[in-house]
């Protein structure tokens, strides 16, 4: 019998003979038993000429999706003065943004299950060119928050479809690793691109979006071709639904524990990246007194640091394991952010932001390894889809909420709010089943562990070591 659920026991690999998997019931041989065992149930991005011409299609898709998000940063001040706008109405431009990946998250799933990822190549192109010619007309401000949906939807759409594409194959921590770079790769480009038009060549702001309907009309093409033949019936063979229903429903999706614990992780982690890069620029200029452009190449600084960490880490991540190393990660990250919030140098500023973007860059690859290796295929792109979305949320309202405080604090808030939010999300990723062992993820599938296993476990622990030193002390003074 062949079939992709990974609870049966005969499964046959892509091009291979079926291999015995182990029920849940059933304990691993050896640590790293779970792991083959997923491997050999993957597909490989070279497995054919087209699975990699998809591959690199996929690539320059994030580095549009970096660019659209990295580039409303190092415009800001010359928006604001264009328009003569206050922080809170640009930051709505953020906000829009939200509502755009909400709509990818309640027509995702639909979308794959009647039109394959070929809807998605075209659609979601589609929206970023109806986003970025309209706004290089530079139209009253109102308009530029309702088009910035439109780039929010197109986002949404690929965020989710490509990360559950990638994150199914083999070797998925370097191959998101490799796609987030990419995406890190645009982010930077963007910021660098914009800062030189503005500062450099003395053009209006808008004329940058010349280049992003460019890049998104390139996308449009190199999407479409790719995935021309990835259509409905393709994808419904590959991804059967294991509850019983013709297709597996996002409301069914949403009923499970680990994909809000991954979407509040991405709310918390993509609202401190889209915050850091997009109020790094200001944050330097107006606290750090810079030049105009060299805060912009802070901004460029930190989106390269993020690039660079993103392809760096993502080959070590898998071999220490993915709870340890973004353990590791954001415990640094947070050791960062205290240098730059309490070191008042530009200089040393911009060289923490650096190496900040180095140690974020690989968390959102990894909370997707987490959710492909934590939930059922037939899942992956609803749970992706909803992680997502809810990650767009926290990039409109993380940004929203230090532009709001900042018209009336100052762009200095920028620092307690995102050190509040890696704690909180360090918090929610130790609450994610699997344990502190490399292969955790995958076996805790097999043993059925419990979302916010291990944080009970550590509470309990920590406390009977507590009475257990509390109680001699006491009996010594009542001696």
């Amino acid at each position: 019998m062949t079939t992709t659920d990974p609870e049966t026991k005969d499964v046959k690999p892509p091009g291979g003979r079926p291999v015995a998997i182990p029920s849940e019931t059933s304990a691993p041989d050896e640590e790293a038993s779970s792991e083959v065992i997923l491997a050999q149930n993957r597909g490989r991005w070279n497995s054919s000429p087209i699975n990699v011409c998809r591959f690199v299609a996929a690539l320059y898709s994030f580095i549009v999706l970096g660019m659209n998000d990295a580039c409303l940063g190092p415009l800001i001040p010359y928006i604001e003065t264009y328009y003569d706008i206050s922080y809170t109405a640009i930051s709505t431009a953020f906000l829009s943004q939200c509502v755009g990946y909400i709509l990818a998250a309640t027509v995702n799933s639909m979308i794959h299950h009647h039109w394959g990822q070929r809807a998605v190549a075209i659609i979601a192109p589609l929206c970023h060119l109806v986003a970025y010619i309209p706004i290089s007309f530079h139209p009253p401000f109102p308009a530029i928050p309702v088009l910035m949906i439109l780039s929010g939807l197109g986002n949404g759409l690929e965020d989710s479809a490509w990360n559950a594409w990638i994150g199914d194959m083999e070797n998925s921590n370097e191959l998101l690793g490799l796609l987030h770079g990419a995406y890190g790769a645009g982010a930077t480009i963007a910021p660098l691109v914009a800062t030189t038009m503005i500062t450099k060549a003395k053009v209006e702001w808008y004329t940058f979006f010349y280049v992003m309907a460019g890049t998104a009309a390139l996308e449009l093409v190199a999407l479409s071709s790719a995935f021309w033949g990835a259509d409905g019936a393709a994808y419904r063979e590959r991804h059967r639904s294991t509850t019983g229903q013709d297709r597996t429903t996002t409301r069914r999706v949403i009923r499970e524990p680990v994909t809000w614990l991954v979407a509040f992780f991405l709310l918390g982690y993509v609202g401190c990246e889209v915050s850091l890069g997009g109020w790094i620029t200001t944050f330097m200029l107006n606290v750090r007194h810079a030049e105009p452009f060299d805060a912009g190449m802070a901004g460029t600084g930190f989106w390269l640091g993020l690039a660079v960490g993103r392809v760096v880490l993502g080959f070590t991540t898998g071999r220490i394991g993915e709870k340890n190393a973004v353990t590791i990660y954001l415990l640094l990250a947070i050791a960062l952010e205290l240098m730059y919030w309490f070191v008042p140098n530009f200089i040393a500023s911009a060289v923490v932001v650096g190496f900040m973007g180095f140690f974020l860059g690989p968390l959102f690859p990894e909370a997707i390894v987490a959710a492909t290796k934590l939930l059922p295929r037939d899942f992956h792109i609803s749970a992706i889809s909803v992680a997502a979305s809810v990650g767009g949320c926290g990039a409109a309202l993380i940004p929203f909420a230090v532009g709001a405080i900042a018209q009336r604090k100052g762009v200095k808030v920028l620092q307690p709010i995102v050190l509040t939010v890696l704690v909180f999300i360090l918090v929610i990723w130790w609450a994610l089943p699997g344990g502190f062992r490399r292969g955790g993820l995958e076996r805790a599938r097999e043993n059925n562990e419990k979302v916010g296993y291990q944080l009970k476990a550590g509470w309990t622990h920590a406390r009977e070591m507590f009475a257990s030193q509390w109680r001699p002390a006491r009996a010594g003074e009542q001696r």
